[in-house]
């Protein structure tokens, strides 16, 4: 695994985060040093997409980056048959994803593309999941996205979201905020780090409230919601159709 040292350089200018080669190649150890509980969050993830996935729907995994949730699906289904279309707007991300396919058992039925998710039509579903992506959205798009999705969700579908989040209450934000610097911290990364790829990602990724997550659902028409995993300002959730 490529260390990452993406942001461990003093920079003159910080420019806004990209998901480009540079990022790509240090993926996982930026995944791993950054984002807690990321993985107990996708197997999790995988083991619900066996337990919803209807016979002969889809499953769209959108931004789904180099593929590490996709892998742990096929891993799931083992020798069953499955579609899933694996979209993300990042090229090197596709083109990686793409070089790890060849040692993935049951992978004939991922279906892979470079796109906008806005522009994706969602189809004959049963499973849609969107990690660490919809933050990263235009916050005018991410309601149309939301009902597109469960427009293209058959009955019993399920859509799982994994976000970076913000508490509305400021004193519990800061508590949060500021444990998830000293998880950065404990995993090796220095100030200079952190807050470097803080200027990057401003503007950029825009996290929003749980309540606001949950009331985007219950408006497109899921009937249930619920956060099935939480670490300070992360969360999971599900919503079902």
């Amino acid at each position: 695994m490529k260390k990452d040292r993406v942001f461990a350089e003093k920079k003159d200018r910080v420019e806004p985060f990209v998901f480009n080669r540079e990022v790509t190649a240090v993926f996982d150890d930026m995944l791993k040093r950054s984002v807690p509980l990321y993985n107990e969050s996708i197997q999790r993830q995988a083991q619900m997409t066996l337990e919803f996935f209807q016979e002969k729907t889809k499953i769209y995994d959108l931004g789904c980056s180099h593929g590490n949730l996709g892998i742990l699906i096929a891993g799931q289904f083992k020798n069953t048959p499955f579609s899933m279309i694996g979209v993300d707007s990042s090229l090197p991300m596709i083109d990686k994803y793409k070089s790890r396919l060849g040692r993935v058992v049951n992978s004939l039925g991922i279906v892979l593309v470079c796109s906008m998710l806005e522009d994706i039509v969602i189809e004959n579903a049963s499973v849609v999941l969107i990690n660490l992506t919809l933050q990263f959205l235009d916050l005018k798009k991410r309601d149309g996205l939301i009902k597109k999705i469960y427009d293209g969700l058959l009955p019993g579908g399920v859509l799982l979201v994994t976000e970076k989040i913000l508490h509305t209450d400021s004193p519990i934000n800061n508590l949060e905020q500021e444990f998830y610097r000293r998880f950065k911290r404990e995993n090796g990364y220095s100030e200079l780090e952190i807050s470097q790829k803080r200027d990057a990602l401003e503007k950029v990724l825009i996290p929003e409230s749980p309540d606001v997550h949950k009331q985007r659902f219950l408006n497109a028409g899921f009937s249930s919601f619920d956060i099935w995993l939480k670490w300070f300002n992360f969360a999971s959730m599900i919503a079902i159709k």
